[in-house]
């Protein structure tokens, strides 16, 4: 069975950090990019960053370039998410997930990816 365990949300200040964790299992860890996504309240999901553990290839949403940092743990089965300077705005549900086929859609299309973890919140308060 395929899960995905989000983790290490909580509530921060304005300029503060968090580290969030996905533990996956019941898949080839290398087979498939995970993704990071959020929702915030009354706004759609939108896609954060994504990595390919096989070879360390990430991606990033415009609006968290330069502030956070994805990277994966193949020995754990574990995706990370380090946020670092984090604003008001990174207030959401924050989604792990895993990526079931490529499309032209590009890299954190939410409709690509297939099994999704539980979410955890951040909050980060001004």
């Amino acid at each position: 069975e395929v899960q995905l365990q989000a983790s290490g949300g909580g509530l921060v200040q304005a300029g503060g950090s968090l580290r969030l964790s996905c533990a996956a299992s019941g898949f080839t860890f290398e087979d498939y990019f995970i993704g990071w996504f959020r929702q915030a309240p009354g706004k759609e999901r939108e896609g954060v960053s994504t990595i390919a553990p096989s070879d360390g290839f990430t991606y990033y949403a415009d609006s968290v370039k330069g502030r956070f940092t994805i990277s994966s743990d193949s020995a754990k089965s574990t995706v990370y998410l380090e946020m670092n300077s984090l604003k008001p705005e990174d207030t959401a549900v924050y989604y792990c997930a895993r990526l079931g086929r490529a499309t032209s859609w590009g890299p954190l299309a939410v409709p690509s990816y297939d099994y999704w973890g539980q979410g955890t919140l951040v909050t980060v308060s001004s």
